[in-house]
């Protein structure tokens, strides 16, 4: 069987990998290693809600997880899109308010859940931890701030190119989108602001450009240039 103390440094090693916490001394990390709850989720399950108290600082370990606001219409608008070793909640966390937007597993996924009050006790004692805990909400600002200039001021097409640009990177063909990366144009929807219909549009639009190709299973890049033109627009 394996011990409490093989199973800490295994959690220390991981959170070693995460980006926020790589600067990190051992010691301080096996604190929080040992604070952390693991939580495993399947796809579409939700994983907290917004109003719901705060539960604790989110890593996601394995999959993807989806931070969204729903209205009360029922539209969705995705904020975050998590992978192995991105962070959620920090907000939360930090001001001790409810959570501020839901969180639903986009895969089956395995998440590291380290409780607002370990945080909170860890972040009093040890200044380098309450820093990199502000470094994050920065990030998140700056991604919220970029969210907010493509729906001001990018056309549905503009912000679709761009998708399809920063999905393609994260692609092991970097012209080609299966659609079980890509998910569907309701979801490509709720990530840009908009409805299935426009995605639908836009798409049409590119296509017809020259600048991708697609069918029911992927989506080409033709003519990245091109694409790259229509996303800076």
């Amino acid at each position: 069987m394996r011990s409490n103390a093989d199973s800490v440094s295994s959690r220390r090693e991981f959170l070693r990998r995460v980006p926020y916490f790589t600067a990190l001394p051992d010691d301080l990390l096996g604190e929080l290693a040992a604070a952390m709850v693991e939580r495993r989720v399947t796809r579409g399950q939700v994983i907290f809600t917004e109003g719901e108290p705060c539960a604790g600082f989110h890593v996601v370990s394995q999959g993807e997880v989806r931070i969204y606001k729903l209205s009360s219409q029922g539209r969705e608008q995705v904020l975050q899109q998590s992978g192995s070793g991105d962070t959620f909640n920090e907000v939360a966390v930090w001001d001790g308010g409810p959570n501020p937007a839901s969180a639903m597993a986009a895969t089956d996924a395995v998440i590291w859940v380290i409780p607002r009050e370990s945080m909170h006790r860890l972040a009093l004692a040890r200044p380098e931890l309450a820093w990199t805990l502000l470094e994050s909400i920065a990030q998140r600002t700056r991604h919220l701030v970029r969210m907010v200039e493509d729906l001001a001021l990018r056309s549905v097409k503009s912000r679709v190119a761009r998708l399809l640009l920063a999905e393609a990177e994260r692609s092991a063909d970097e012209t080609e989108l299966r659609r079980d990366q890509m998910v569907t144009q309701a979801e490509m929807a709720a990530r840009l602001g908009t409805v299935r219909e426009m995605i639908g549009r836009a798409l049409r639009d590119l296509a017809e450009a020259g600048l991708i190709e697609f069918d029911r299973h992927r989506i080409v890049i033709v003519d990245r240039e091109g694409l790259i033109e229509i996303g800076d627009g």
